[in-house]
């Protein structure tokens, strides 16, 4: 069994999409030339739908206008995927992970960030599972977290979004990840109570490094460009 591998872990809070998308690009960089070690990002965003490669603009309800007049910005992503919503109380979680030499398999990398949300929510007392066909973490037909990845020379960025605390209507602007009939919940909703994001990071740690056999060490400061 290989030793465990420590895990840059960074608290970040609420943070804009792009600036996030702009910092887990120096980081993957920085990663791929081996300055840096497997670190991993959680935070909030700002109110915002991301479109990935897959997605289709029909998935999107209201116009970019609307949308603004809302409040909620609309990005292009690079990730994986289809249409999703991300804003307070979802915790996003972004590894920066290198799978050399030994972990370069996709399916088994976005199988183990569903796992990481299947733990989460057990330790709340809630059955989550893999639908097949279907990605993300469910509560029977109840989407709680979703999956949308990127890798680049076998480094990995996005991650999973898991819903805490999350405004559930704001999944009413978009068909949420393409599928139509299915709905979208949340831990407070499931459990009918508040949930402190901070303890939801501790839980989304603790399942990661179980699950990616990490050691994790937070730290404060981030990497200089």
């Amino acid at each position: 069994m290989s030793a465990a591998r420590p895990l840059a872990v960074h608290r970040l809070g609420r943070i804009g999409y792009a600036d996030a998308l702009a910092l887990q690009e120096r980081l993957l960089e920085a990663r791929c030339e081996q300055r840096i070690g497997d670190t991993l990002l959680l935070l909030e965003h700002d109110p915002v739908i991301t479109l990935g490669r897959g997605a289709r603009q029909e998935h999107v309800l209201q116009s970019r206008e609307a949308l603004a007049l809302q409040g909620v910005e609309l990005f292009e992503s690079g990730r994986g995927g289809d249409v999703t919503y991300h804003g307070p109380g979802q915790l996003v979680a972004y590894p920066i992970i290198d799978l050399n030499p030994d972990r370069r398999d996709v399916r088994r990398y976005v199988a183990g960030l569903e796992e990481v949300m299947i733990r989460m929510a057990a330790g709340y007392g809630l059955r989550a599972q893999r639908i097949a066909g279907l990605n993300g973490a469910w509560i029977e037909d109840r989407k709680i977290g979703a999956v949308g990845v990127r890798i680049r020379r076998w480094v990995t960025m996005h991650g999973f979004a898991f819903n805490a605390t999350t405004r559930l209507s704001a999944f009413e602007l978009i068909v949420p990840c393409g599928i139509p009939d299915k709905r979208v919940t949340s831990l407070q909703h499931e459990l009918q109570r508040d949930i402190p994001m901070g303890e939801v990071e501790r839980a989304a740690i603790a399942a990661f490094a179980g699950v990616f056999d990490a050691r994790p060490e937070e730290d404060a400061s981030l990497p200089e460009p």
